[in-house]
C-alpha cells in the first residue's frame, strides 16, 4: 500500500517561510510527476507547482518567484520552499505524485494535507 505523509505547515505571519515536505512509502516502483496542491476555505483545490522525476518544474503564476519545488528520489520525497508568503496564500497544502507500484499498479496519490495559516 502506498501512502504520502506530508508535514511542515503552520501559522506564519506574513512575509516568513514554511518549508513543506512530502514522503511517499510503501510498495513503490517508481514515482513519475510530484507536486502540491492548496484549497483555501470555499474555494476549489489549485496546483501550486510541479517536478518531474527528471527535475522539470511548473509553477502557477501566483507562486513563481516565491516559491520553489524540489525532490530527492533516493528518499521518495517532494518539497516546497514557501518564501515571502501572503495571506492569500492561507490554505491546506496537498501533496500529490503520480506512483507506478511494486504491484503493477498506477495512480495518482494523495497526502492528507496540511494546514499553511498566513496572518499577523
Amino acid at each position: 500500500q502506498v501512502q504520502l505523509v506530508e508535514s511542515g505547515g503552520g501559522l506564519v505571519q506574513p512575509g516568513g517561510s514554511l518549508r513543506l515536505s512530502c514522503a511517499a512509502s510503501g510498495s513503490i516502483f517508481s514515482i513519475y510527476v510530484m507536486g502540491w496542491y492548496r484549497q483555501a476555505p470555499g474555494k476549489q483545490r489549485e496546483l501550486v507547482a510541479t517536478i518531474t522525476r527528471g527535475g522539470n518544474t511548473d509553477y502557477a503564476d501566483a507562486v513563481k518567484s516565491r516559491f520553489t519545488i524540489s525532490r530527492d528520489n533516493a528518499v521518495n520525497t517532494v518539497y516546497l520552499q514557501m518564501n515571502s508568503l501572503k495571506p492569500e496564500d492561507t490554505a491546506v497544502y496537498y501533496c500529490n505524485a503520480n506512483i507506478w507500484a511494486r504491484t503493477g499498479e498506477r495512480g495518482a496519490y494523495w497526502g492528507q494535507g496540511t494546514q499553511v495559516t498566513v496572518s499577523s
